[in-house]
């Protein structure tokens, strides 16, 4: 395949925001909620975590990165890719590393994950840069019918993806339908996570305790172009933030791979544990790895 490319990307730690006069927004059942850990620095928030386990809206291990232009901003989450190496550039933490670990839709985020201790020197309006590379990524043996996206080269070797002759299997911790599928359908899947309006007792997720890091399946959901429904069809995806209250919202999954179920088979397995988790994040190479530039074979 040709060489993949890299840019170095301008990202903006976001600030907690609310919406001008309104400090709350409405619960599926109608009540009025004040929504925290929905952006910015977030605290004590690591992945592994269950998405279940805070009182929040959408809760990310992390910080969560924006542009002030909206051109750039859109680009910045479009060409993020789990996996890629995060600087940061100004503030008291300047030259610490940190790794992509979601996406999400809207006007477009980036969510970074960072140690405990770079998290408590890090501020609103700290300026990082994101060695964006992945987009256009096809892994050698993976059949041409099945899409890869939003994954780092170097972070798909790490993960529990078996490529064999006439397919590729992963290992997941669970399966769920497309009816599941909120926020995020009709979408760009590089540029917007998929939320799955579940809760922790809801009878889809068959007893499990989805946790951040984790890969899941999706019966029946194609988004090699805009997310959408395909009978016949499964997307893999990361899960990269927390539940929610709003209807039609919850766990954030993005996309990493999609195809048709004879040539992408998702084996579930409920002791997996995450895919993606620190120590493998700390395992990537620093500055981007040869195959990474390459598009070579991993």
């Amino acid at each position: 395949m040709p060489d993949l490319v890299m840019n170095n990307l301008l990202g903006i730690v976001e600030h907690a925001a609310l919406t001008p006069m309104v400090a709350y927004r409405i619960d599926r059942d109608g009540h009025p909620y004040v929504p925290t850990g929905d952006g910015g620095v977030v605290l004590g928030v690591h992945l592994g975590d269950s998405v279940f386990a805070n009182d929040g809206d959408h809760v990310a291990a992390g910080v969560t990165l924006v542009h002030p232009d909206p051109a750039a901003r859109f680009g910045l989450t479009a060409f993020s890719c789990l996996g890629n190496e995060v600087v940061v550039r100004s503030g008291a933490a300047t030259g610490a590393v940190g790794r992509v670990t979601g996406k999400r839709g809207e006007s477009g985020r980036v969510i970074v994950s960072f140690s405990d201790d770079v998290l408590a020197r890090m501020l609103p309006g700290d300026r990082v840069t994101v060695r964006s590379v992945g987009q256009g990524f096809q892994p050698a043996g993976v059949p041409s019918e099945v899409a890869v996206l939003n994954v780092d080269p170097a972070l798909f070797d790490l993960l529990p993806i078996d490529v064999a002759a006439d397919a590729a299997t992963v290992t997941v911790s669970g399966m769920l339908p497309s009816a599941v599928c909120g926020n995020g359908i009709g979408r760009p899947a590089q540029m917007w996570d998929v939320d799955l309006a579940v809760v922790a007792d809801s009878p889809d997720l068959k007893g499990a305790d989805m946790r951040l890091g984790e890969l899941w399946a999706v019966a029946d959901l194609d988004v090699r172009h805009n997310m959408g429904y395909r009978s016949g069809w499964i997307t893999v995806g990361a899960i990269c933030h927390g539940g929610s209250p709003q209807p039609g919202h919850g766990p954030g999954l993005v996309p990493l791979l999609s195809g048709p179920a004879e040539l992408l088979r998702a084996v579930v397995d409920r002791s997996a544990g995450p895919a993606i988790t620190d120590e493998v994040l700390a395992a990537l190479a620093s500055g981007g790895t040869a195959s990474a530039a390459t598009g070579g074979d991993l």
